[in-house]
């Protein structure tokens, strides 16, 4: 990946890494999230990459997916979602479009997990 080729959201590191292990951990157990169309596209190149290694299942995996997402959400992860892309190489994240929010007119979308 090339350095710096990705959205800061106004944000530092630190709180970055948190919103997207917040985002990550309730599209592991809700499997659909409702959030702005530009994390969500920053979302759906960083569960790619969690469910790739998810599906080494190995104990190294397991670990590193515990520093990015919260602990029942490695579990379900390890044991329910990754074993279903076994044979997927790819797109396993979903973002559907919903128009602007009323409040602030942000651009609105909805990332799933697909099946």
């Amino acid at each position: 990946m090339k350095r710096g080729n990705h959205r800061k959201f106004g944000r530092e590191t630190i709180q970055r890494n948190a919103l997207y292990k917040a985002l990550a951990t309730a599209l592991v157990d809700h499997g659909r999230i409702e959030t702005t169309q530009a994390k969500a596209k920053s979302l759906v190149k960083h569960m790619d990459r969690l469910i790739t290694l998810a599906k080494r299942q190995n104990l190294n995996a397991r670990r590193e997916l515990a520093k990015q997402l919260g602990e029942k959400a490695v579990k379900k992860m390890m044991d329910e979602i990754a074993g279903s892309y076994v044979e997927r190489k790819g797109g396993y994240t979903r973002v559907i479009r919903l128009g602007q929010r009323k409040s602030d007119g942000a651009e609105m979308a909805l990332v799933e997990l697909t099946k």
